[in-house]
């Protein structure tokens, strides 16, 4: 096989390809094996009836038609690997010679993602959380485990956000009473939103011995009507905590002094928060490169690329939690194309960062050298327990080794942006890049001690999110 490349107007190119008439005999043949099984000849059992007797009962040329049919994606398939041609839609395949007899020639015209130019990127500012994390956050994360050992006492003045009201209270409609709004020395919290709305409204600022008479619209939108409360307020209680000091610690943590928590806490925190500005530091800049491309650079081909890959990505996923893609439109209420719809906005940020980045390492001279590969290969290799030469013979086969240059070279693009980009906070205050710098690991830490840690602080820990790199 022959073949070459023109590049035409409008992203699109011209793969011309050539096939001997001896290669295509291949071809030719594989269609007769497939004729011979599906034609029933007398005297033959079905696939055994030789070539020479299906062309003369049905003649050459519906096979000839039918391994052209067959065997040309294949060939285009192979000439695309070939030149390394980064297609965005099917090809336009036009059979120009060898219909009939002789070498089959064909050109294929396909949309090819396009090279952009983008300027800008160089000092992009970006906002991110702020790492830093202050005493007020280390008072509240204190004063939540405080909270566990807190106690109820009576207090003598109105209820206040957060404080619990002993309460007799009955729900009526249309004048009847209701099962499940009816409760004597019923608990309450006051400000935890549940029942109705005016139910807080009405006991903040209500004191023990009180009688509050209201009205509510009913939760339930398919009842008319009003609901109609009685409520006698019986008893209003404030939570206590314990003091803060080194008593409480001693006995309730793993640690002798409050200070020694305080310190303890900054650090799981401070990690926390370092973490969550590196997240929010590189989906930030993704952003701000998506919006240095336009939408009339983004062909529509690309999108409805995108858009069918987080299609496909969203079936599997479902696959894997045991629903199919028809379940799941069913469940939340969506038509097809109103999920496409919605799909189709974040493949158009995603084309406009790919492209983006693609236009920096272009611009930036970025490299992917062959260690910068082998490295790659041997991260997979490691990932699934194989050898390095296995995984690479694997891309190589499959025609995936530009692709994965092509995302190495994504991946060095964002670094480059990253490590260039301005940070501020919300306020627009800078904060210096070295402040996202995590602590080094103590390796002869006591690496037990997260076990008697505070919960709240543990399911906090360290856990990003690199959308970005989804995207990019």
């Amino acid at each position: 096989m022959q073949s070459t490349v023109e590049a035409l107007e409008g992203n699109k190119v011209k793969v011309s390809v050539e096939i001997d008439e001896m290669e295509f005999e291949k071809d030719v043949n594989a269609a007769f094996r497939r004729l011979a099984k599906e034609v029933r000849l007398p005297g033959f059992r079905p696939g055994k009836a030789p070539r020479k007797v299906l062309e003369a009962r049905i003649g050459g040329e519906y096979a000839r038609s039918e391994a052209i049919r067959e065997g040309l994606p294949n060939y285009y398939v192979d000439a695309i690997k070939e030149h390394e041609i980064d297609i965005i839609g099917p090809p336009e395949i036009d059979v120009t010679e060898g219909q009939d007899a002789g070498p089959i020639k064909f050109d294929a015209i396909v949309e090819i993602r396009p090279n952009v130019e983008i300027s800008g990127y160089e000092n992009l500012e970006v906002e991110i959380p702020s790492p830093d994390v202050t005493e007020e956050a280390i008072d509240e994360r204190i004063e939540q485990m405080l909270g566990q050992y807190g106690s109820l006492e009576d207090v003598d003045r109105p209820a206040e956000h957060g404080d619990r009201v002993t309460l007799d209270i009955s729900g009526k409609h249309d004048g009847e009473e209701l099962e499940g709004l009816t409760a004597e020395d019923y608990l309450y919290e006051v400000g935890m939103g549940a029942i109705v709305p005016e139910l807080d409204e009405n006991l903040t600022g209500a004191s023990a011995g009180d009688e509050l008479n209201f009205t509510a619209d009913h939760p339930d939108e398919d009842e008319e009507g009003e609901l109609e409360f009685s409520i006698l307020v019986k008893q209003v209680q404030a939570t206590v905590l314990p003091e803060a000091d080194d008593e409480w610690a001693n006995e309730n943590t793993e640690f002798e002094t409050i200070q020694a928590l305080r310190d303890d806490l900054a650090s799981r925190m401070s990690e926390v928060a370092i973490n969550q500005a590196l997240a929010a530091r590189r989906d930030n800049v993704a952003a701000k490169l998506a919006e240095l491309v336009s939408d009339d650079d983004v062909p529509a081909a690309l999108v409805d690329l995108e858009t069918e890959n987080r299609a496909q990505d969203m079936a599997m996923r479902l696959q894997a939690q045991g629903l199919d893609f028809e379940q799941f439109l069913d469940m939340t209420g969506q038509s097809r194309d109103d999920m496409l719809l919605g799909l189709r906005d974040t493949a158009l940020t995603s084309a406009k960062i790919d492209l983006a980045l693609r236009a920096i390492g272009e611009a930036e001279n970025l490299d992917v050298t062959d260690e910068v590969m082998d490295a790659e290969f041997a991260k997979v290799a490691a990932q699934v327990n194989r050898s390095v030469q296995s995984i690479r013979n694997e891309f190589a086969d499959a025609g995936q080794i530009p692709g994965l240059r092509s995302d190495l070279r994504k991946s060095m693009a964002l670094d480059l942006v990253v490590e260039r980009c301005v940070l501020v906070d919300q306020d627009g205050n800078p904060i210096d890049a070295s402040a996202l710098e995590l602590p080094e690991v103590d390796e002869n830490a006591d690496t037990n001690s997260e076990d008697s840690a505070d919960p709240a602080t543990i399911s906090e820990t360290s856990t990003t999110n690199d959308t970005e790199g989804d995207d990019a």
